[in-house]
């Protein structure tokens, strides 16, 4: 894969877990948000941006700095951030 879209796109390596298929991050996504939604019950939703993103946020951040070994350096270009905004992201994790 040459890019990160591409690879994104790609089914996400895993097994069929209680009988669902591998399926893209994208679509992962849209079907916990239809979840979400459904599940309201009337009530309006608030802050939904950053909900997302800290759902999405804190596992990568888990694994990229898993998959680095700890290296923040690595892991900041790996991701494009500057170092010190994974420090500021870790933090807000408590994965310091």
């Amino acid at each position: 894969m040459s890019n990160v879209a591409e690879m994104i796109e790609r089914p996400i390596e895993t097994t069929v877990v209680h009988g669902q298929t591998e399926q893209p991050l994208r679509d992962a996504v849209r079907h916990a948000l239809d979840n979400y939604f459904a599940q309201l019950g009337g009530e309006k939703p608030t802050e939904l941006y950053d909900m997302v993103l800290e759902q999405i946020e804190l596992p990568l951040l888990q694994k990229i700095m898993e998959y680095t070994g700890g290296n923040q350096s690595r892991a900041a270009k790996i991701l494009g951030l500057s170092r010190g905004t994974l420090r500021k992201k870790l933090k807000i994790y408590d994965l310091l």
